[in-house]
């Protein structure tokens, strides 16, 4: 009897045809920055943003105060049903547009899949989730490339426009500015328990509806000016895309952990020493450049702040005088329950990142 054949009697867990999962498939940040080292640049006057920062998209300047925005991102399973997986990997991918500021405009799809495992029916449903994010973000998936891989792979490139006055960088933070989140963390320790099989039913769904959920509030945000910097949180964590805001602006965060919202039943999955391999790596290359206060429960901190996250939530930061405007835009669009900063933007000190309680 084949897998294939298996497949259409039994449902398939998609997340035990992969060693990774989601954005905690990433590669580390210190061999990445290995990766990206060359001696080979080539000039470009009308390329505003590109691999020499630690931005979430390329930037081209089209002229008459336009720019074009231009990014890819693509994963192995996360969660189990394949509808899911194309939403969560389609939402996580146009996040990257919204995190800059702008409005996506359109998307081609990257699909790698292992044909002698698993059946075309079930990439179908893939790209069946794929096309509803996209048509809840008003864009066409308009094309794509494929292939025969030996674990399923799945995301989009995507373009989109901006107003070159609205860009949002990720190291413009300035001093005294307040740091806001617009999601909870912890799904990387919800979708190791999924993948774990111990997962509790009743965490499914906040878990695949969080991951699936459009950061289009980043277009909103981007033409506020007292937004200084943006990015998303994805692989890296918390603490990681909280760093390179920091290092990149020469400042310091301290940050509020009690102030942090957690996914429900993380916590209880960390008592069961349930964590994403990932967050060890990610802990590895940050641990030196964080401190923590006396009533920070640092264990948990420690698996909590470096969890990766999957389409995760917009880091931001905002000008003192001008919190009531950007808490009213989140209100008025669904996130009432994001509206208390989560650390503050001081001088630079011996540490990148000072955990308060």
């Amino acid at each position: 009897m084949t897998e294939q054949h298996n497949q259409a009697t039994q449902p398939i867990k998609l997340t035990q045809y992969s060693k990774g999962a989601g954005c905690g498939c990433k590669i580390a940040p210190s061999v990445l920055h290995e990766i990206l080292q060359t001696n080979h640049h080539y000039s470009n006057d009308k390329l505003i943003i590109g691999n020499n920062t630690n931005d979430d998209a390329a930037v081209y300047d089209i002229g008459d105060g336009n720019a074009i925005i231009s990014t890819t991102d693509f994963f192995m399973p996360i969660v189990d049903d394949a509808t899911d997986f194309g939403k969560i990997a389609s939402a996580n991918a146009i996040s990257d547009v919204y995190a800059m500021g702008g409005k996506p405009l359109m998307a081609i799809a990257v699909l790698g899949w292992p044909l002698e495992k698993l059946s075309p029916a079930i990439a179908k449903q893939v790209m069946d989730g794929a096309r509803e994010i996209c048509s809840q973000a008003g864009i066409p998936l308009a094309g794509g490339h494929s292939i025969d891989s030996q674990e399923p792979i799945f995301g989009l490139a995507v373009t989109g426009i901006i107003k070159k006055e609205n860009i949002k960088k990720n190291n413009t933070a300035q001093e005294g500015d307040f740091l806001f989140i617009t999601k909870q963390i912890g799904v990387g320790i919800l979708s190791t328990a999924q993948k774990r099989g111990l997962i509790q039913q009743a965490h499914v769904q906040d878990l695949i509806s969080q991951m699936s959920q459009l950061n289009s509030v980043g277009e909103k945000l981007g033409m506020l000016q007292p937004v200084t910097a943006m990015t998303d949180v994805t692989g890296f964590g918390l603490l990681g895309h909280a760093i390179e805001m920091a290092d990149g602006s020469s400042l310091t965060i301290e940050l509020y952990y009690d102030a942090i919202p957690v996914i429900n039943g993380a916590k209880d999955y960390l008592s069961q020493r349930i964590v994403p391999d990932a967050t060890y790596r990610n802990w590895n290359s940050y641990s030196a450049k964080t401190s923590f206060e006396k009533g920070v429960n640092v264990m948990e901190a420690f698996n909590l702040l470096p969890d990766p996250q999957t389409n995760g939530g917009l880091l931001f930061s905002v000008k003192e005088k001008s919190i009531k405007e950007v808490i009213e835009l989140l209100k008025e669009n669904g996130y009432s329950d994001f509206i208390h900063p989560i650390g503050r933007f001081v001088k630079q000190s011996e540490k990148t990142i000072v955990v308060k309680g």
